[in-house]
């Protein structure tokens, strides 16, 4: 009889091999929400440079030293996978670190979320089960949308929402240079993926 990874394929999540080298070069503590959001946006912009995905970027930073548990960027094309965006990335490779699903669980530190751009419908939700406490955002989804990137149907008030599961929300830190790199994607011909809003066609 056939084992399950004989009939259907492993799937394997792997960051970028440039990205190692690159967060060697960086601080070892983030100490402003600024410093972290120009981290995860600077991963966005580089995911685009080195050809590995498209542009967004996040990270999971723990909230009382400031240190980066890990990052994430969004690796949709290069993996084949419509489910890893930078959020999602960024979480998995957070909790399999810390050998557990649960960020918020106890005797973890509390973690913050940052990310260059607003969650998707899809991100929202994680982050809801995520376990993290804190949320940072830099371009808006109306910024995503504007080049044609599809965010899903969210909430009207989802900051409000996430409020209400105890988890902060801070937006629009440094949402002018996250939202530059949006907009370098689609002038350098960068591909729009899962735009389809709900068509068929």
């Amino acid at each position: 009889m056939n084992s399950t990874s004989q009939i259907f394929p492993q799937f394997q999540l792997e960051l970028p091999q440039w990205i190692p080298d690159f967060l060697q070069q960086q601080p070892a503590t983030f100490p402003t929400h600024e410093a972290r959001m120009e981290l995860v946006t600077t991963l966005s912009k580089l995911n685009i440079e080195q050809g590995t995905g498209g542009p967004f970027g996040a990270g999971i930073f723990r909230a009382d030293t400031y240190q980066l548990v890990a990052p994430g960027v969004n690796l949709v094309m290069s993996s084949g996978s419509s489910i890893t965006h930078a959020e999602i990335v960024a979480i998995m490779m957070a909790q399999q670190m810390l050998g557990s699903h649960d960020l918020g669980a106890a005797g973890f530190p509390p973690h913050e979320l940052v990310t260059s751009c607003e969650p998707c419908a899809m991100c929202l939700g994680a982050t809801c089960w995520s376990g993290v406490r804190h949320l940072v955002c830099g371009a808006r989804g109306c910024d995503a949308e504007a080049i044609g990137f599809d965010e899903g149907p969210k909430p009207q008030d989802w900051r409000t929402a996430l409020e209400q599961r105890g988890i902060t929300v801070i937006v629009d830190i440094g949402r002018q240079k996250a939202a530059q790199v949006l907009k370098n994607y689609v002038e350098q011909n960068g591909e729009v993926y899962n735009s389809r809003q709900g068509t068929s066609e």
